[in-house]
């Protein structure tokens, strides 16, 4: 069963636009772990977070792993974004690329989750995943989604955005 870890910056974007259902278009569990939702501080998106969480989302914590992730990560701090790599060295299987997955706007996180064999992707990916797996969100909505989370400060360079835009067609 696949797990999507997802990171602070990408329930953030995805918050802001009260947008964290999409979540639900990944086939597997998602998992925001205890230290993740606790630095999610900024409404709406705290309050949008509180409501996803009804639906019974997995917050734990792979414990045994922190240790090993905080020493993968070296001198960088990424705060409660480290419970996310160690779930990534939780769940990772070689045989299986898909047994984990990665949520985030992060390069360091995503990096390194790629490194580590998970599956990565960003806010901008969550909503072209919904677009193709849910035939009610249409692309003129997945669209105005893209174009709502780039003006709520998850901004993508102009060809980032086309492309986004342009998958989602």
């Amino acid at each position: 069963m696949t797990r999507i870890y997802v990171g602070p910056t990408s329930l953030y974007s995805l918050g802001q636009v009260g947008e964290l259902s999409l979540l639900d278009a990944f086939d597997g569990d998602i998992v925001i772990p205890e230290p993740v939702i606790d630095d999610v501080q900024v409404e709406p998106t705290a309050t949008n977070l509180t409501e996803y969480r009804e639906n019974g989302i997995d917050t734990g914590v792979d414990e045994a792993h922190v240790d090993q992730a905080e020493s993968l990560l070296g001198e960088k701090d990424l705060g409660a974004a480290v419970t996310v790599l160690a779930g990534v060295l939780a769940h990772r299987d070689s045989d299986d690329r898909s047994a984990v997955a990665v949520v985030s706007e992060d390069r360091t996180v995503r990096r390194m989750a790629q490194g580590l064999g998970a599956e990565v992707t960003s806010s901008f990916g969550v909503v072209v995943r919904a677009a193709i797996e849910d035939k009610y969100l249409k692309p003129t909505q997945a669209k105005r989604i893209v174009r709502r989370i780039d003006q709520h400060g998850m901004h993508l360079t102009g060809e980032l955005r086309e492309r986004a835009v342009g998958e989602v067609a």
